[in-house]
């Protein structure tokens, strides 16, 4: 149960004064739907309204605050024109404008002959200074109402920064005075305040310096935020491994036949990584690996290698992947690469159907089949393993932890790897794969040629399909990418269909399409025919980023690329340079360009490592943004940036495992605390997970 001090906070916004149904829709987009969500909802700006010169001092654009008397009232004849208040200090005249007046509220709160304090930005009209519909207006003896300095927050469409800052006001008022959970020593050689004290200076800013993430109040709420991510991770993680697991014995005889018929030699990081699987699968606790890999850093080879020690112990190995066309392509290299062993392969998706799906389904069920390749379908009710004991997941983030847990499900104490071919900057892997040991492969294979980036303005578009028509005729296999207009598969096709049928005009019948709203079978026969047959340029929206294999294809032109973000550009650019051929990637873009763009296409021309990448895209954008926190169920975080607070977060990691080590059930005075911590942030998962035992 949440601790009762926390109640109000999780509550619905309804609860504060001031937003009804009108503005609660508006604050949810924006912050979230609980009052809790408002205090995580920092100030991203300040207005100063410090600056108080004379009327005829007032710079125009300035936020000033004048004191001036009320003169007289300037109603127009026409509803539709301005409504005028002429004011004025000993200097000139002030006009304050308001547009829409109804009624004679301006009346009664600008009386004529009253003083009045006014604030809001200068504007120079007709010679006359002004102010329209100012941000405050009120009597001298009243002035304590105005803050001097004001917090800017985010905002949306409807929604005003006036009703923003009232509900943050109404939101802090109920924060309650917790229970300190951080170490007492560790807050004095900080010099943070307490987490009350610091949440409510967040809200009040008092110059530029308080907004950035160094603030020491900011850093207090981001150490908050990271060591309850933490906490919950070592909680889980230790559950995790006290979990009954079963060790696979076995000999590697498989293992070493295929690698005997390989056409290329393991690299050192696939040889590393496949010793770390091996060891986790013949350990007796449950195995929970990350294995990440740069595009085409040989990570399939290394789940075979792993699937066939499953098989060989007597056991049975699954590989779920997100796509069909990842899945039969999965299925097309195991079955290649894996001919050596004489292990059954099988293909499970969403298109087998009737007799085949009966006999595949029967197979596996009997335990004929040894290894099963598929989609989301492996994880339908009538899919039965006679023993599965190792599941593997591919590209990670495009599932939820709930499907890892059902796929193992399907057998025993199974052992567990999940392979993205995102590279994954450190501090994220701690703070969204805590939870999992890891793998890197960090090696290319031996005979990958480095592909040429060049990046080129929009205007040289003809120059662009000149150069292709040459590499047509040289016999290349080219790759055209068409831009993300908007986030949408509507705008994406329109693109993509426009700029086929121009190729189309241009190449004939040597130009494909492929897109996500095709049906699964069109696609691969295109895909196929790109890959051996009669297609040489295939026009694509960003469904090939991940998975497809087509080592002839020498060249990427990829338009708009200052609308991609940087992993998803190295992703595309890793289609290519797959085979012993000079290969190159020509990123067109439309100037100007943007200081993050700029910096996007300059990292990609330096380098092709994509741990690299991965940091400097994490630095560009955020962790939310590279991580797609929306799509992968992971927690977002609201108040760390994990590229300022790096530091913290090995802070935090470090105090949650010596928390853990002495006091595993969090019974202790701060351990008590910090249960209050995990509600808070809400990581209730990992306190059910510590009852459960």
């Amino acid at each position: 149960m949440r601790p009762e001090i926390l109640n109000p906070l999780f509550v619905p916004i309804t609860g504060l004064r001031g937003i009804g149904p009108r503005y609660s829709k508006l604050v949810e987009r924006l912050a979230g739907a609980k009052v809790v969500d408002l205090l995580w909802h920092l100030p991203v700006d300040i207005i100063d309204r410090r600056f108080t010169p004379k009327v005829m001092a007032a710079p125009v654009g300035a936020i000033a605050t004048l004191t001036v008397t009320v003169e007289a009232h300037l109603r127009p004849a026409n509803p539709r024109q301005p409504y005028r208040v002429r004011c004025r200090d000993e200097t000139g005249f002030l006009h304050l404008v308001f547009f829409h007046v109804k009624g004679d509220y301006l009346e009664r709160l600008l009386p004529v002959g009253a003083l009045r304090v006014v604030s809001g930005r200068i504007e120079h009209f007709n010679n006359q200074v002004q102010i329209t519909h100012p941000d405050h207006i009120v009597a001298p003896e009243e002035l304590d109402r105005m803050r001097p300095i004001e917090p800017v927050y985010r905002l949306t469409a409807g929604l005003s920064l006036r009703i923003l800052q009232k509900a943050v006001d109404a939101a802090l008022a109920r924060a309650p005075e917790l229970p300190e959970w951080l170490d007492p020593a560790f807050l004095a050689r900080q010099g943070w305040s307490s987490w009350r004290t610091a949440l409510i200076a967040a809200h009040a800013p008092e110059n530029a310096a308080d907004l950035l993430p160094e603030a020491p109040t900011r850093q207090r709420l981001a150490f908050d935020e990271l060591l309850a991510n933490q906490l919950a991770i070592a909680v889980v993680r230790a559950h995790q491994k006290r979990l009954p697991g079963r060790a696979l014995a076995s000999a590697g005889k498989l293992r070493r036949k295929v690698v005997a018929a390989l056409p290329f030699d393991l690299t050192g990081a696939q040889q590393r990584a496949l010793a770390e699987i091996v060891a986790d699968m013949a350990a007796p606790s449950r195995m929970l690996r990350l294995l990440q890999g740069d595009v085409g850093s040989g990570k399939t080879v290394v789940a075979l290698l792993a699937m066939l020690d499953a098989v060989e112990a007597g056991t049975q190995a699954a590989l779920m992947a997100p796509t069909e066309l990842l899945a039969r392509q999965h299925y097309a290299t195991l079955s290649k690469l894996g001919a050596a062993a004489e292990v059954e392969i099988a293909l499970l998706t969403g298109r087998e159907k009737g007799r085949a799906r009966g006999e595949i389904l029967a197979r596996l069920a009997a335990g004929d089949t040894g290894i099963i390749v598929g989609t989301h379908a492996l994880l339908e009710e009538g899919v039965a393993f006679k023993d599965l004991a190792l599941a593997i997941i591919d590209e990670q983030h495009r599932f939820g932890v709930e499907q890892r847990v059902e796929l193992a499900a399907k057998g025993r104490d199974v052992d567990i790897l999940v392979m993205t071919a995102t590279p994954i900057p450190r501090t994220l892997m701690l703070t969204a794969y805590g939870d999992l040991d890891a793998s890197r492969l960090d090696e290319k294979p031996a005979g990958r040629r480095p592909v040429t980036t060049r990046t080129i303005p929009a205007e040289r578009f003809d120059e662009v399909v000149e150069a292709v028509r040459r590499a047509l005729g040289a016999g290349a296999k080219i790759y055209w990418i068409c831009p993300l207009v908007e986030e949408s598969e509507e705008s994406d096709l329109a693109a993509a269909t426009e700029r086929f049928a121009q190729l189309k005009s241009l190449f004939g019948a040597r130009v494909g399409l492929v897109h996500g709203r095709m049906k699964g079978a069109e696609r691969d026969r295109v895909m196929a025919g790109f890959a051996a047959g009669a297609i040489d340029l295939l026009v694509a929206t960003t469904v090939v980023e991940v998975g497809v294999d087509v080592p002839d294809a020498t060249v990427m032109v990829i338009e708009h690329a200052e609308r991609f973000g940087l992993a998803q550009l190295h992703q595309l650019r890793g289609r290519i340079g797959r085979g012993d051929k000079p290969s190159a990637c020509l990123l067109l873009y439309t100037p100007p360009l943007g200081e993050t763009a700029k910096a996007r296409l300059t990292i990609l021309r330096q380098t092709e490592d994509g741990f690299r990448i991965a940091e400097e895209d994490l630095r560009l954008r955020g962790a939310g943004e590279v991580l797609g926190t929306r799509q992968s169920g992971l927690p977002a975080l609201r108040l760390a940036d994990l590229a300022a607070h790096a530091e913290l977060l090995q802070i935090a990691r470090e105090d949650a495992r010596l928390v853990l080590t002495r006091d595993p059930e969090l019974e202790s005075p701060r351990g008590r605390a910090l249960r209050t911590l995990l509600y808070l942030f809400e990581r209730d998962q990992a306190v059910r997970t510590m009852r459960s035992g």
